[in-house]
This record gives structure tokens, C-alpha cells and sequence, in this order.
């Protein structure tokens, strides 16, 4: 995992909840409160989830080999969507059972009364610093991207990963300190029910979220329009090379893309002069966007009159030229 891939977020984040499951699970032991119970679950869940990031990152940088010839960079896609299905399962699902259970046996908190509102309190301000860290981490690469557009077209995982689960352990201690609070103050233990499960639906939001995104980063999505016109723009750079027919992208890792084009040449190219027009528009594309890793240009002949090589060519999938 790279610098972009946040693995200081994600280890201030570990460290974190680590610290924060702990004091949940003691304060739940002596409370009994149903809202500290789904935040202990969550805590280990997001703990749980954070070492999977870690682990996705290590085994992305693993050399390519026969049977995966691209690599390994689509480890870390793997395991964020993981970590989505377990804040999925281990968190959200099981607040709201927590939630079903309490509400239909509400029992007010009878012992060690304020322990839970200082418990949450430490929380807040462990989780806050977390979320800073992340929040830090993340306007070292997002640029002039907003939060959602980062979130949503963010290639390396880690980062919008963190940053939800950080705000959404951020809103859930509110949540719970909303239960908590309530239950102590009208002695009525439905409002630690309706705390854990205003936690297990938020819990299940982002969960859904994530799975989308992660889903998308799987599949296999292109290279970013600031790199398609640069990989456009150093492609066509040579005089060796008429026109761009067509281009595709696509994601092998978030700092591995693969590059496939095919690009019109002079009718009278030789042999010889196809292979060094295709070297150098390699070379061009190289320095252009260094994360293209994998290239592969096909040379064309381009007629007249059967296309023109326009933007709308580069995105349908239709070719411009034909091949004599």
C-alpha cells in the first residue's frame, strides 16, 4: 500500500478502535446498556476491518506470476469490499437484532449510571482524532475533488474507507450517547433500543455504499479523464503516429493501469518503423502518466472518409478506421 493508499489513516484508525472496544466492552459489562453493546460489535468490526486493509495492501504488492499475469494490485479492491460486507453483517445486522431484542424487553440502566456517558464521551474524542487523521490523509491527494466525487472516484480504497467508517463511528457515538442519555434521564430503556438501532441503520448505509463503490473498483474502471487526455495527447504527440482510432483503460491496482490503443500510421510505414512508433508512443504514454504499467498499441491503416478519430470514437468502442 502506498503513501495515497492512507496506510497511516488506516493504522491511527486500528489503534483507535482498539482502544475504543475496550473501554465499550467494560462499560456494557457494567451497565448492560443495549447501545453500548452495538458499539462494542462496531468497534471490532471497524478494528477487524482495518487489519483486512492492512492485509489487502501486503498482498498487493506480491509479483506477478503464470497464473496472474497482471498481478496482484486488485487485492485491496478484494478486501474493501470485505471490510463492507463485514460492517455490513457484524455491525448493522447486528445493532438492529440488538435493537429488536431490546425494544420488546426495554430495562432501564440501574448501575454504574454515568460510566456509559463518560465511556462515550472518550470515545468521541478518540474517534475524532481518528477521523482527522483520515481527513488530513486524504486532502494530501483528493485536490480539487469534493468530498462525495473523492469518495466516489478515489482508485486506491483505503482512504474513502476509513473516512466512512470513521464518520460513522463518529455519528454512531452520538447515537449512542443520544440512547444512553435518554434512558437515564426517563428511565425507560426503549430509548437504548431506539439508540442501537439508529447505530445498525447507519451502520447498514455505509455499508451499502462501500459494497457499490468497491463493487465498481472490481469490475474494473478507466483511467481518470485528467490521465485519458494525457495518454491522448502523448499518443498522438509523434509524427510517427496520424491519429488515435481508439483507446482504452482500465484499473489493475490504483497504481497500475493498463492501456490499450490502436493508432493510425502512414500507408507506407515499414516494419522497422512500426515497431519504433510504437516504442516511442510507449515511451510517451510512460511519461505522461507513470502508472500506466501495461501497454498495447495496435498499428492501423486509417482511410479517409470512414471515421475521424474524435472523442466520441474513444468512449463508444467503435472503431474510426478499418484495416487493409
Amino acid at each position: 500500500m502506498s503513501s495515497g493508499g492512507g496506510t497511516r489513516a488506516v493504522i491511527a484508525a486500528l489503534l483507535a478502535n482498539l482502544g475504543i472496544a475496550v473501554t465499550k466492552f467494560i462499560a456494557f459489562g457494567l451497565t448492560g446498556s443495549s447501545s453500548m453493546l452495538a458499539e462494542s460489535i462496531h468497534s471490532v468490526a471497524d478494528s477487524g476491518n482495518q487489519v483486512l486493509l492492512l492485509f489487502g495492501g501486503r498482498r498487493a504488492r506480491r509479483r506477478a506470476t503464470a497464473q496472474h499475469p497482471f498481478g496482484y494490485g486488485r487485492s485491496r479492491y478484494i478486501y474493501a469490499f470485505i471490510v463492507s460486507i463485514v460492517l455490513f453483517t457484524l455491525g448493522g445486522l447486528f445493532a438492529l437484532y440488538e435493537a429488536y431484542h431490546k425494544a420488546r424487553h426495554p430495562e432501564p440502566i440501574e448501575s454504574w449510571r454515568w460510566v456509559p456517558v463518560a465511556v462515550l464521551l472518550v470515545a468521541i474524542t478518540m474517534e475524532s482524532l481518528s477521523f482527522r487523521t483520515a481527513v488530513r490523509e486524504s486532502n494530501a491527494v483528493r485536490g480539487d475533488m469534493g468530498w462525495v466525487s473523492f469518495i466516489r472516484r478515489a482508485k486506491a480504497p483505503e482512504l474513502p474507507v476509513i473516512l466512512l467508517e470513521d464518520f460513522a463511528a463518529l455519528v454512531g457515538l452520538i447515537f449512542a450517547l443520544f440512547g444512553v442519555s435518554m434512558t437515564l434521564a426517563t428511565h425507560d430503556g426503549i430509548w437504548d433500543a431506539i439508540g442501537s438501532g439508529m447505530i445498525g441503520l447507519l451502520l447498514v448505509t455505509v455499508a451499502i455504499v462501500l459494497a457499490v463503490e468497491t463493487a465498481s473498483l472490481l469490475l474494473g474502471e478507466a483511467a481518470s479523464t485528467e490521465h485519458v487526455r494525457a495518454i491522448e495527447q502523448a499518443i498522438t504527440a509523434g509524427s510517427d503516429v496520424e491519429r488515435l482510432i481508439h483507446l482504452r483503460t482500465m484499473h489493475l491496482g490504483p497504481e497500475e493501469l493498463l492501456v490499450a490503443a490502436k493508432i493510425g500510421i502512414p500507408r507506407d510505414t515499414t516494419a522497422e518503423g512500426i515497431a519504433e512508433a510504437i516504442d516511442a508512443a510507449e515511451v510517451r504514454i510512460r511519461e505522461a502518466v507513470p502508472i500506466a504499467r501495461v501497454i498495447y498499441i495496435e498499428p492501423d491503416i486509417y482511410r479517409a472518409g470512414h471515421g475521424k478519430g474524435t472523442a466520441a470514437t474513444l468512449t463508444s468502442g467503435q472503431d474510426s478506421g478499418t484495416s487493409e
